[in-house]
């Protein structure tokens, strides 16, 4: 009964947050809101709202390892599975922008995150600070979606709408799908909490634990369906913006509302700050080197992002249960698979400077 109970709260998290995305995309569309901001906002934070509903609620009930595995956790699965599947199906193109601009700031605040939980504790006030972050990221995308061709207008026209006709009954249809959407995820995110921490305690295995995987996984469905379907369309860099701005929402907008929102804030645990947000960190980092060699994610790339987020998945799985592998496998990755892959990606970097350096 419980696992049916999380599957339910799945179910509702993934139609809810695709009733919102179209609901919500509808409606800018009809205030005149170019498609281009919409795609960078609207939907890119759209699909981060069951991390938010889950996270929010998570922090309200107390449960604060949940509310913070989902979010290092799905920031991490953004990067590693999302980005690898993507890349496999089609290689990934990836603007200058995000080169130059939104991997950084994702950097940025992924640093910045480590910087908050090393007082084992983000506050309330912290979470305040950090969600001011994200308002001023949204002005700022607003403000550099301006700058941007119109063309590129039309590569987010093709998948989100054109500006409609402002009739009644478009305004009522779109509302109730937005206020549809945000029902059942506040419905899915409890079923699917409750069920986790159930879960959880059956297993013996900890709330943070499966905050990082299932809960991770489940809440990143709009992502994994929004990057899919970008990457079959062969649509520009949409895949790749969508992670990012995903990512930078994560942090900014779920964690600081539901630190905000908690009366005690959110905990930090050490294994947390010793392992998960360094891991988070250092994926967030690798998309550097790897972006920008090429200018995109070729499909090597891709299966070597889908080949990690395995290693870390069963790295938590040995670790939670204490697994005799694990030391052996501790040993493969931090002195062979890590240092291999740092010299491969540093090699094709070197390679590329000196093919693009001026002659």
């Amino acid at each position: 009964m419980t696992f049916l109970l999380f599957l339910a709260g799945l179910a509702l998290l993934t139609v809810g947050a695709e009733i919102l995305i179209r609901g919500s995309s509808r409606l800018a569309a009809m205030l005149g809101i170019s498609p281009l901001i919409i795609g960078l906002t609207v939907v890119a934070f759209s699909t981060s709202s069951p991390e938010l509903a889950v996270s929010v609620r998570s922090a309200l009930a107390g449960q604060a390892d949940i509310a913070l595995g989902n979010v290092v956790g799905s920031n991490i699965f953004n990067v590693l599975f999302i980005l690898g599947l993507s890349a496999v199906i089609t290689p990934l193109a990836v603007s200058r922008q995000l080169i130059r601009l939104d991997v950084p700031i994702m950097i940025g605040v992924s640093f910045l995150l480590l910087f908050l939980g090393i007082g084992g504790r983000i506050s309330r006030v912290e979470g305040v600070i950090l969600f001011i972050g994200i308002i001023l990221y949204t002005v700022f995308l607003i403000v550099q979606s301006r700058k941007e061709k119109n063309g590129q207008n039309d590569d987010y026209g093709k998948e989100f709408g054109k500006p409609q006709r402002k009739s009644a009954r478009q305004w009522v249809i779109n509302l109730i799908m937005v206020l549809a959407g945000l029902g059942l995820l506040v419905l899915g995110a409890r079923w699917m909490v409750d069920g986790a921490v159930v879960i959880a305690r059956a297993m013996g295995v900890s709330e943070f634990i499966i905050g990082l995987t299932i809960i991770a996984a489940g809440t990143s469905l709009p992502e994994v369906a929004a990057s899919v379907i970008a990457s079959i369309r062969k649509e520009r860099d949409m895949a790749v913006g969508n992670v990012i701005g995903s990512n930078i929402f994560n942090i900014l907008s779920v964690l600081g509302l539901s630190s905000a929102l908690s009366p005690g804030g959110i905990a930090v645990s050490p294994a947390a700050l010793n392992f998960d947000i360094p891991v988070m960190i250092a994926v967030a980092v690798a998309c550097l080197p790897i972006f920008f060699h090429g200018s995109g994610i070729s499909r090597w790339e891709g299966f070597l992002f889908l080949g990690y987020y395995i290693a870390y998945t069963a790295y938590l799985i040995l670790s939670s249960t204490q697994h005799d592998a694990l030391p052996f496998f501790s040993w493969v990755m931090s002195f062979f698979v890590i240092p291999l892959t740092a010299i491969t990606l540093l090699l094709i970097s070197y390679r590329q400077w000196r093919k693009d350096r001026p002659a």
